[in-house]
């Protein structure tokens, strides 16, 4: 199936996409509790990179049982690696930020991407015009998340100093940087045309060398405290996130808006304190309740009139 193929204008977002995006962004909140677990038992770019390779292999394999064949040394290699080198740099970027500033700030500034696709797209891609309700909707999903991590905001004491601090927010937004960047390359190059599967190999192939690279350079431990909870929390990250979910979403953003689909991001760090709630007991509190009703309000903004289906 090539992911690509023209669709027919629609005036309504379809409810089984939205249903779709949602479980998606369910999926990857998640993630960040078991991003936090493994961080327990093995050294993050480690971790990041490791989840990248034994999923390329996941991908291959799944590309195999379809009967499927990828000619990967074609007009498509450069824009594959350029993808590639961006989604490892946006990991990069995340991992060494965390080290640097807490994970509220971390989250909150990752999920800027949609501000770095919503206007580039708007300038690069015919079809993703910013209109004046998507720009309201994105400003209010984003109000929405800042309010649930308000209370978090403000490095406890003992914590990074301000510069430290400082430097992992801008890393932390460097790594929305990149993650919207890829977004647009997929869109504006014959990666738009490539299989989803074709697209995901590229990435996960080449952030896998590139960041066990840097693990080995920059001298991580690697795997120092394996556990049966490491290994569950990993195991996850590698066949539900990495694998099975970056591949729903890359088909997602081949045949939707660029700027839409990532305006569905919002909700991830929602489910992730909601995961971290039942998971690991953390308080539900009412900013949760509220900021969820801006989210809602704000994809409603930026669904009211959507861009046709590409």
């Amino acid at each position: 199936m090539s992911i690509a193929s023209p669709q027919q204008n629609s005036q309504h977002f379809p409810p089984a996409l939205i249903a779709a995006a949602v479980l998606w962004c369910a999926i990857v909140g998640a993630g960040s509790v078991a991003t936090k677990i493994a961080n327990g038992g093995m050294s993050p770019v480690f971790q990041a990179g490791l989840r990248s390779l034994i999923a390329t292999f996941l991908v291959l394999a799944y590309v195999r049982l379809r009967g499927k064949r990828f000619e990967f040394f074609d007009q498509s290699l450069w824009p594959g690696l350029c993808a590639g080198v961006l989604f490892a740099l946006e990991f990069w970027a995340l991992f060494e930020g965390l080290n640097r500033t807490t994970v509220a700030r971390a989250t909150l500034f990752l999920y800027t991407a949609p501000f770095f696709v919503a206007p580039i797209a708007h300038f690069f891609l015919p079809h993703d015009r910013l209109s004046r309700a998507k720009l309201i909707g994105l400003v209010i999903a984003f109000i929405g998340v800042a309010l649930v991590f308000s209370d978090r905001l403000v490095p406890a004491a003992g914590s990074a100093g301000p510069a430290s601090t400082l430097l992992g927010d801008l890393l932390c937004i460097t790594a929305a940087f990149f993650w919207g960047m890829t977004t647009i390359i997929i869109k504006a190059t014959r990666l738009r045309s490539e299989a989803a599967e074709k697209n995901l190999i590229y990435q996960l192939a080449v952030s896998g060398v590139l960041l066990l690279a840097v693990s080995w350079l920059i001298g991580e431990r690697g795997i120092f405290a394996p556990s049966l909870s490491v290994w569950l929390a990993f195991s996850y990250q590698t066949v539900i996130v990495a694998s099975a979910g970056y591949l729903a979403w890359f088909m997602l953003i081949a045949r939707y808006s660029a700027s839409t689909m990532h305006a569905f991001t919002f909700l991830s760090p929602i489910f992730g304190v909601m995961a971290g709630t039942l998971m690991m007991k953390e308080p539900l509190s009412w900013k949760l309740l509220c900021a969820l009703a801006l989210v809602a309000a704000g994809l409603w903004l930026v669904n009211r009139n959507p861009a046709p289906r590409e």
